[in-house]
Order: C-alpha cells, then sequence, then structure tokens
C-alpha cells in the first residue's frame, strides 16, 4: 500500500510507530472485524468519529472500538451544548478521509480532538492509517502528543 499522509506525517516528526496492513471487506468496516484481522484486543482498536457542535463546529473523537460515543459528553467536553455525528457525505470533504479510513492525523483541516481515557491501559493502540486496510500501531502517550489530543471520558456506561 501507498503511504498515506498520516504515516508521512508521523514519519516527518520522527514519532515511533508501525503500520499494519489486512483485507478488508467493503460491507464490514467494523472495529469488531479490524480487530479480529489484527488479532488484538477490540479495546485497544480505536475508532474516530467526527461530530459537529451547536457551538464550536467540528471536532473529533477516539473511542475503544467495543464502545458507543456519549454525544452528551463529548459535546460537553468540546464547549457545547449538543454534538451529532456528521453527515457520511460531510466526511471525506471535511477530512480528506472516508468511512473505515478517516485518522485524527493529517486532516485536511487541525479540529479539536479527544480520545478516551481507557487509551492509557495500553501500551500500544491501533488507529485508521488513513485509507481502509491499513492500521497504525502507537503508544497512545505518542498519538496524543504529536496530535494534540484531549484525554477524556466519551463512552456510554
Amino acid at each position: 500500500m501507498k503511504k498515506t499522509n498520516a504515516v508521512r506525517l508521523l514519519e516527518k516528526g520522527n514519532i515511533f510507530f508501525e503500520t499494519i496492513e489486512y483485507k478488508y471487506d467493503e460491507d464490514d468496516l467494523s472495529a469488531g472485524t479490524v480487530a479480529q484481522k489484527l488479532g488484538q484486543s477490540i479495546d485497544q482498536v480505536f475508532k474516530t468519529l467526527v461530530l459537529r457542535g451547536d457551538k464550536t463546529g467540528v471536532f473529533v473523537c477516539l473511542i475503544p472500538g467495543n464502545s458507543e460515543l456519549d454525544l452528551k459528553k463529548a459535546a460537553k467536553i468540546s464547549g457545547n451544548k449538543k454534538a451529532e455525528m456528521v453527515l457520511m457525505k460531510e466526511l471525506l470533504p471535511l477530512t480528506g478521509y472516508i468511512r473505515g479510513g478517516c485518522t485524527p492525523i493529517g486532516m485536511k483541516k487541525t479540529y479539536p480532538a479527544f480520545i478516551h481515557d481507557s487509551c492509557m491501559r495500553f501500551e500500544n493502540i491501533y488507529i485508521s492509517a488513513g485509507q481502509r486496510g491499513m492500521q497504525i500501531k502507537i503508544s497512545p502517550e505518542s498519538l496524543i502528543a504529536f496530535a494534540k489530543i484531549t484525554i477524556t471520558d466519551l463512552v456510554l456506561k
């Protein structure tokens, strides 16, 4: 696979990471399937969600693959009263990425980003590398520092 923008930026920043390629099925882009193909716990595979708040606009949340985003928590932590997922058709124009290949690194614009605090339980987590069929294995500390991500509680209990 070709180098993605996310991979190029991490290399340029001298950040230690690995890329892992896998065969993907366009009909099943779920985090559970990705975790299974990587042979990893779904708790370590983080999905990147793009939202729009009623006051601050677009922001990004990363949550474990087996979790559901708490929209109220996401809105509050991002300085909004309400937040909702952006429409699928808006994802590419806003971020430069498509569903199943969205990553917080190297979006068209830098949006505020938040990651669920469970990431700190792991030596490494997995995020999309910016295209379907490729993941980045990275320490949460490196990702958080590089992409200026805020650690918080984002999921439904």
